[in-house]
């Protein structure tokens, strides 16, 4: 039997985080009248965005936080409302990017997040803190319906969250779901990436050793299997282990997060651009 890890990394994690910290930290957008480039995190319920968010946070805290609420126990969404994060650089200041979170997608036509309502996200329609409601579409005459949104409301890029031992679990609901949202968002020229989390669950090797991330022969398969499922480019797609139970960050766990969270920034700046 072959060795789970190849020789080398089929991607290569800078040498260190402060190029990648740097840029996070110091990015502006260029385009007139925004201040922040929006990221829309999606995916099936229990795929660990918040849990992403509270790792990038995290990382720009040089601590331990938790601002975007998890749950680790219940097999639907914990999300429940559209809600935006924004990442304090100094008291007063933030970050030149923000994340938004929504509710889970799901297999049954009841529960979870609709497509239609996501849709309506990705045009800047949605109001901060509108409760999504699986059983009735957000519409014209609800409060939570932003009638005339700026380019700065609009999602500027577009992120698909899965758990990286799960790829091959996800149902063909959520996976028609999810290509209905990667197709909205492309008919509007929104690029869109992906993040498979949860690295550490998936591959013993890795949870060993999270240098070995990009050395993992299971997680590949996963990253491949992945992007003929939705399309999203190879290059499009990384691998992040979340900060779940550590009480300080450690440049070995940054060092993937900053690298999805830069080409993230890179995308989306492109886009705000060409607008």
């Amino acid at each position: 039997m072959g060795s789970a890890l190849s020789a080398q990394p089929w991607r290569e994690l800078p040498a260190n985080n402060q190029d990648n910290l740097d840029f996070v930290k110091f990015y502006n957008p260029r385009k007139e009248n925004v201040k922040h480039l929006r990221i829309l995190l999606h995916g099936p319920a229990g795929a660990a965005k918040s849990c992403f968010i509270n790792s990038v946070d995290s990382i720009l805290q040089e601590r331990s936080t938790g601002r975007a609420l998890t749950d680790a126990i219940s097999g639907s969404s914990f999300t429940q409302k559209y809600k935006t994060y924004k990442f304090e650089k100094n008291p007063g200041s933030f970050y030149s990017f923000v994340f938004n979170d929504v509710m889970g997608f799901e297999k049954h036509a009841n529960r979870g997040v609709r497509v239609e309502d996501i849709k309506l996200v990705l045009k800047g329609h949605v109001t901060e803190g509108y409760k999504f409601d699986p059983e009735h579409l957000l519409t014209e005459d609800n409060p939570g319906y932003k009638t005339a949104p700026t380019v700065e409301d609009r999602v500027h890029v577009v992120v698909s969250v899965v758990p990286a031992g799960s790829v091959s679990l996800i149902t063909e609901d959520v996976v028609r779901k999810m290509r209905d949202v990667r197709l909205a968002a492309s008919e509007m020229g929104i690029p869109q990436l992906a993040i498979l989390t949860k690295v550490d669950e998936a591959c013993p090797e890795v949870k060993a050793n999270i240098k070995h991330i990009y050395k993992s022969k299971y997680l590949k398969e996963q990253v491949e299997k992945f992007h003929l499922l939705l399309g999203i480019p190879l290059n499009c797609i990384f691998l992040v282990k979340n900060y779940d139970k550590e009480f300080k960050t450690d440049d070995d766990i940054s060092a993937p997060i900053l690298l999805a969270l830069k080409q993230m920034i890179y995308y989306g700046e492109d886009y705000l651009n060409s607008l």
